[in-house]
């Protein structure tokens, strides 16, 4: 047994089947109450090139019976944690029991091509990749939201460019570069700077070493943060982006799903930005001057006009194809970015606000506090290293 494994709690395990004895590959999947569409991607994982080399490790995070019942009808290996948890402990979970060297995420809404699996491995040939992400397309175009967000490219990786400064200006330069171009073109297979959930695999052993997932991230920004923890500690080894390891996210179609997602976002980069004292708060800039001109346009009526015009200008690459491509439809996108951007600031705020107190380096207190007072305070952080708070029982 792993030291890993020794190391869990008490969440039920269930193996469903055999395993394959020495796999190439681990694919973890989390999920919770979602055993339709857990359903469709354990299908697609059963379709892999390389099906008879890899091992699948369900997590069920916050159990029910459905979900169960679609795990038994395949050859998976279902661990139950009898509580929610978050993702980023479901993900330990998995990690711990995981028994191949190179490990995969993908999650419960996800539909892995057949070569999905195998085009990730092509890239650990050479022996300084630490992880591999792949490609995240949207699954359905039916409503307005799918498409939009197969035309934005939401789950994309973020690039290298990101990582050379931490400045705002720095940061306000490349996001203005971006909403006025769009997507850009880039090559298939490249370094960048963090990969995305979604897809993304990492050497077994480089997880165990930096301590796995900080499990405090329930959800959003789980994978930004490993990936930070892993530049930090394997300087030099690169994190790789393959355009032919493809995913398809099935989305929900509406607003509200993708504004909730956005607003989780951004607790995730608050959390970020409170635990990194090097970086710079990440908010997105359209938002707040599309406040300031409203504020400001309660005596100036020009201030409200300029605050209406904001998203259009902003994210001028929208009009811009519309007109292009004769497409009215694109001309409702720069609204719903803006809202997104709306809902990512006020996910930030809010967290920021909640989890201020836990990382006292940002806040230094020169007055003394009492013994009790600084427990409970810094409650979240008298965590147990990664290894040691998974919670589970291997069988």
């Amino acid at each position: 047994m792993s030291s890993a494994s020794a190391r869990l709690g008490r969440d039920a395990v269930t193996p469903v089947v055999t395993v394959v004895v020495t796999p190439v590959v681990t694919v973890v999947v989390c999920t919770r109450r979602r055993a339709e569409k857990l359903a469709v991607c354990l299908a697609a994982l059963d379709r892999q090139t390389i099906r008879d080399r890899i091992e699948v490790i369900v997590i069920d995070d916050g159990p029910d019976d459905p979900t169960a019942a679609v795990a038994g009808r395949h050859a998976v290996r279902l661990i139950r944690h009898e509580r929610n948890r978050g993702l980023a402990a479901a993900r330990n979970t998995g990690i711990a029991a995981a028994a191949a060297p190179i490990i995969a995420f993908t999650d419960d809404d996800c539909v892995p091509a057949e070569g999905w699996l195998e085009a990730l491995l092509v890239q650990y040939e050479a022996a300084e990749v630490v992880a591999v992400g792949g490609r995240v397309d949207a699954l359905r175009h039916t409503t307005l939201v799918h498409r939009y967000l197969a035309h934005t490219d939401r789950l994309a990786p973020l690039e290298n460019e990101l990582g050379e400064s931490d400045s705002i200006a720095y940061r306000g330069l490349l996001y203005l570069r971006r909403n006025r171009s769009g997507n850009l073109a880039l090559p298939s297979v490249r370094s960048v700077f963090s990969l995305v959930g979604a897809n993304m695999s990492f050497r077994t052993s480089a997880l165990v070493a930096i301590g796995m997932f900080d499990d405090r991230i329930t959800f959003g920004g789980e994978d930004e943060d490993i990936c930070r923890r892993l530049r930090e500690r394997f300087e030099g080894r690169p994190l790789v982006f393959t355009a032919d390891a493809v995913i398809a996210h099935d989305y929900e179609g509406e607003l509200r799903d993708t504004l909730r997602r956005s607003f989780q976002y951004g607790g995730g980069s608050a959390r970020s930005y409170l635990k990194n004292v090097g970086q710079h708060p990440t908010l997105f800039p359209a938002p707040v001057l599309v406040a300031a001109l409203a504020l400001f346009g309660v005596r100036r009526r020009w201030a409200l006009l300029a605050a209406f015009a904001i998203p259009f200008l902003v994210f001028s690459h929208w009009p811009v194809e519309a007109i292009r491509r004769r497409h009215p439809e694109l001309l409702i996108y720069p609204g719903v970015q803006f809202l997104e951007e709306v809902a990512h600031d006020a996910g930030f705020a809010r967290s920021w606000w909640r989890l201020r107190k836990q990382y006292p380096s940002r806040w230094p207190r020169p007055r003394a506090v009492s013994a009790s007072a600084t427990a409970a305070e810094h409650e979240d952080d008298a965590v147990a290293p990664r290894l040691a708070c998974v919670a589970g029982t291997i069988a």
